[in-house]
C-alpha cells in the first residue's frame, strides 16, 4: 500500500508568518538585493505565485517586514501599557522608554540585524527604503512628539528634546552594530553607560 502524504494546509496567518521568518533569516544573512523573491518562497515551501499572493511585490515584502511588523513593536504606547517604572500616560520618562526599547529589541536580534542591513543597503538611492531611512529621524520625532513625557524643570520637548533624540538613535545603531558582531556586547548594558552620557546627572535626575 502506496503511503501518500497529503498536504497540509495552513491558515492564511501561519503562512504569513512563515514567509515572515523566511524572508528575515534570508535578508539579515545576504540583504535585500541578495535574495530573489523566489528564495523566500523555496524557503516556505510554497510557489512564487503564492508568496505573491501575501506580498504582492518585493517592495511590498519589504513593507511588510519593515513598516508593519519592525515599526508596530517597541513603541511609547507600548512602553505605556507596560507598568515599568516610568511609563506613566500622563508624563512619561523619555530614558526609560529607551531602556525599554533597548530590552526589546534585544530580544529581537535577527530583526534588528535585517534592520542594519537594510539601512546600510539604502545608502543606494535606487533602494525602496532609500526615502524611508532619509526620512527616518524626523519621523521618529514626529512619533515621539504625540507623546507627553516628564522632563527636568525648564525643559520643554519642542523646544529643547530634539537633539537628545537624535543623539539617541545615532548611539542606538552604534552599539546595535557592535551588539551585532562576534563577540557581542552586552547590548542593555552598554548602552546604560551610553545614558549617563546622554542624560547626565543631576539634571536628569528623577527623570531617567
Amino acid at each position: 500500500m502506496v503511503d501518500i502524504k497529503k498536504k497540509i494546509r495552513k491558515s492564511p496567518e501561519a503562512r504569513k508568518q512563515e514567509i515572515i521568518e523566511a524572508s528575515v533569516k534570508l535578508i539579515s544573512e545576504r540583504g535585500f538585493n541578495g535574495i530573489s523573491l523566489r528564495d523566500v518562497a523555496d524557503a516556505v515551501g510554497i510557489s512564487q505565485p503564492g508568496l505573491l499572493h501575501y506580498v504582492g511585490n518585493k517592495d511590498g515584502l519589504l513593507s511588510l517586514l519593515i513598516t508593519d511588523i519592525y515599526d508596530m513593536t517597541g513603541t511609547p504606547s507600548d512602553f505605556m501599557k507596560s507598568g515599568l517604572p516610568g511609563s506613566d500616560p500622563e508624563g512619561m520618562h523619555f530614558p526609560a522608554y529607551l531602556r525599554f526599547l533597548v530590552r526589546h529589541n534585544a530580544h529581537r536580534r535577527q530583526m534588528v540585524q535585517l534592520y542594519m542591513v537594510l539601512e546600510t543597503e539604502s545608502f543606494n538611492i535606487d533602494h525602496p527604503l532609500h526615502k524611508y531611512f532619509e526620512h527616518r529621524p524626523e519621523e521618529v520625532w514626529k512619533h515621539y512628539s504625540q507623546y507627553s513625557w516628564k522632563l527636568p524643570p525648564g525643559m520643554q520637548w519642542d523646544v529643547h528634546m530634539r537633539p537628545f533624540v537624535r543623539k539617541s538613535i545615532e548611539a542606538m545603531d552604534g552599539i546595535q552594530l557592535r551588539w551585532l558582531r562576534q563577540p557581542p556586547i552586552d547590548f542593555y548594558d552598554e548602552w546604560v553607560d551610553f545614558e549617563r552620557i546622554l542624560f547626565p546627572s543631576p539634571q536628569w535626575d528623577g527623570y531617567k
